[in-house]
């Protein structure tokens, strides 16, 4: 079993669903005037379906004379649809009469039949496991090049996307509602010769703008998912990650009464992965004679009355304008897209409200710490920043109380300890000491406790794990690292994500003593002075001297070409990975003593 995408992990939904819960779904079908699930489970001993059939009568024929009755959510974005496609004359109207998808867990429920465990057609295999359901989508796709298409006729188009014409957008998104049947047939009647053929539908109202307790209420948008019924498991996916907002129809669920909490834009995604199978020719774009260079540029033109729009590969493509509506086309059933969508129209009502983060968008200051080892000299280890004691003293006299010795505490924190700029840090004595006058001044140098130097770098102890204690400083001065809004691949998660998983630990082995030692002897001694590309620059530091960082060490034995010769670093390479490490637990636990 391919382990791709498993969703409903430990949710209140049953293993197998039980007989009311197959009646409640059967039900929800024979008013669709669909064939519903025969089992025994189904039908009751009470005979409950013949119950039910008169009602369900009168709401079919309610059904047929509110034929063109829409929720609101629905009314919203097909009144943008009659203004925006106008033009296009191509009547388009979404489909009235779905699934409404208004219980969590539904959506699971009908993504395979209840007297099977498994459910498989060309697009999707789902399982039923003991923890919940597994869809295995039968696309993965890892690639973004060619998929971002965009309508014209509303915002600008950024020029990495490609630019769909009006009428050519309608086209696509009439044959998008007008799905071929085996798409329309829904897996929870698949184990039997009448199944039902229908559209799904689901409402979503993702937070756009977070509450702000006693100063702002949140601000959400609505989304409605529109799937053929084969494509059910993408919307247990999708609710499984941003909630079901409930049945459309209810006043209670409708955005346009509950003014506060709407941030005014409505969305629309519609799942048609057959549309890969349309071609150019049939969808009103141009032969490659009459296409503008911008069109040929985007592939928005043929040559031969065969192509498949966009080479026959998936695709989604948005139609949007200030109006505060978008519409979008997902040309397949790869999970990873629907979420995204989900994504970028939060962006989108972002961007149009105003006063709201694009939620894609974000960062943090971070201040980098270094292994200082057992001692640490400020006075040697650090660049001189011109700040003095006396200074900080005088800046900050509100909230620091000098004590006589030569240092201060804070009034608000008194963990927070703020020494001279020429402290000394001692593990092994258990110290911090300075020059004072003719003499010097020293204190106990304790866990728990955080030293601040003038320029605001800082020292503390810590012991990760069970290894010994070290002395760890961390600079004043912070890097902003901006996660900006990119496409897929751009890389904003990799630096929200730990490192711990690339940095081994554990003990070092020596093969041979006499062979290995003597070559980190070797790499002791030597004089690294004659590494830089920069003839300038020089540096005659022992490794062992205590001016010269762990980090630094590491540092030097590591390859860079743009700060190293070749040379150099060819050599760096001929040194075995065991022996730098032998290097570093010397420098790490030397003392200038021995």
């Amino acid at each position: 079993m391919d382990l791709k995408t498993c969703v409903g992990l430990g949710a209140p939904v049953p293993f197998r669903p039980d007989g009311r819960f197959l009646r409640y779904i059967n039900f929800r079908l024979s008013a669709l005037g669909q064939p519903t699930y025969r089992g025994a489970d189904a039908d009751g001993a009470d005979g409950w379906n013949d119950m039910v059939q008169s009602l369900l009568a009168h709401q079919r024929e309610t059904d047929r004379l509110l034929a063109n009755y829409l929720p609101p959510a629905d009314w919203r974005v097909q009144n943008w649809l009659d203004e925006y496609l106008y033009d296009a004359g191509v009547p388009v109207r979404l489909p009235h009469n779905t699934f409404v998808l208004y219980r969590y867990g539904v959506a699971r429920t009908l993504s395979i039949p209840p007297d099977r465990d498994e459910f498989e057609s060309p697009i999707v295999h789902s399982y039923r496991t003991k923890y919940g359901v597994l869809h295995n989508p039968a696309k993965d796709r890892r690639t973004t090049e060619g998929v971002f298409h965009v309508a014209e006729g509303g915002l600008p188009i950024p020029n990495d996307k490609r630019a769909v014409p009006l009428r050519t957008f309608a086209l696509l998104l009439n044959a998008a509602l007008n799905p071929p049947t085996e798409l329309l047939r829904l897996p929870f009647t698949a184990s039997q010769e009448q199944q039902a053929e229908c559209f799904v539908s689901l409402l979503l109202r993702p937070t756009v703008v977070p509450p702000v307790p006693g100063q702002s209420p949140a601000r959400t948008m609505e989304i409605r998912f529109l799937a053929p019924s084969s494509l059910v498991s993408n919307l247990d996916f999708v609710e499984s990650i941003f909630g079901n907002a409930g049945d459309p129809f209810l006043p209670e669920h409708d955005a346009g009464l509950d003014a506060d909490h709407w941030t005014g834009h409505s969305g629309c995604v519609i799942l048609a992965p057959h549309l890969t199978s349309l071609r150019k020719s049939d969808l009103g774009l141009p032969h490659w004679d009459k296409a503008t260079e911008h069109q040929r540029r985007d592939g928005m033109c043929w040559k031969s009355e065969e192509e498949l729009y966009n080479d026959g590969s998936a695709f989604k493509v948005t139609a949007r304008d200030e109006r505060g509506v978008i519409v979008t086309l997902i040309a397949d059933n790869y999970f990873g897209y629907c979420k995204k969508e989900v994504k970028t129209q939060i962006s989108y009502a972002a961007n149009l409200l105003g006063q709201a983060e694009e939620e894609h968008a974000g960062g943090a200051l971070v201040f980098a710490s270094f292994d200082l080892g057992e001692e640490f000299d400020a006075s040697l280890h650090v660049r001189p920043t011109g700040h003095s004691y006396e200074e900080m003293i005088r800046s900050f006299a509100s909230i620091l109380e000098p004590r006589p010795e030569g240092y201060a505490v804070d009034r608000n924190y008194p963990e927070i300890l703020y020494v001279p700029e020429g402290a000394r840090f001692d593990l092994q004595r258990q110290s911090v000491s300075w020059p004072r006058g003719d003499g010097s001044e020293s204190i106990t140098l304790l866990p728990g406790r955080t030293y601040v130097r003038p320029s605001g770098y800082k020292v503390h102890m810590e012991r990760p794990g069970y290894r010994l204690w070290r002395l760890v400083g961390t600079s004043a001065d912070p890097t902003l690292c901006h996660k900006p809004c990119t496409v897929s691949g751009g890389g904003k998660s990799e630096i929200s994500k730990s490192i711990s998983d690339a940095i081994i630990t554990g003990p070092v082995f020596v093969a041979d003593y006499a062979k290995d030692f003597a070559h980190v002897d070797e790499l002791l001694r030597r004089n690294y002075s004659d590494r830089f590309l920069d003839k300038e620059e020089k540096d005659h530091r022992p490794l062992l001297g205590p001016d010269r960082s762990l980090g630094s060490v590491i540092k030097l034995l590591t390859p860079s070409v743009e700060d190293y010769t070749a040379e150099f670093n060819t050599w760096l390479e001929t040194i075995p990975q065991y022996v730098k490490e032998l290097v570093f637990v010397i420098k790490r636990f030397y003392r200038t003593e021995w």
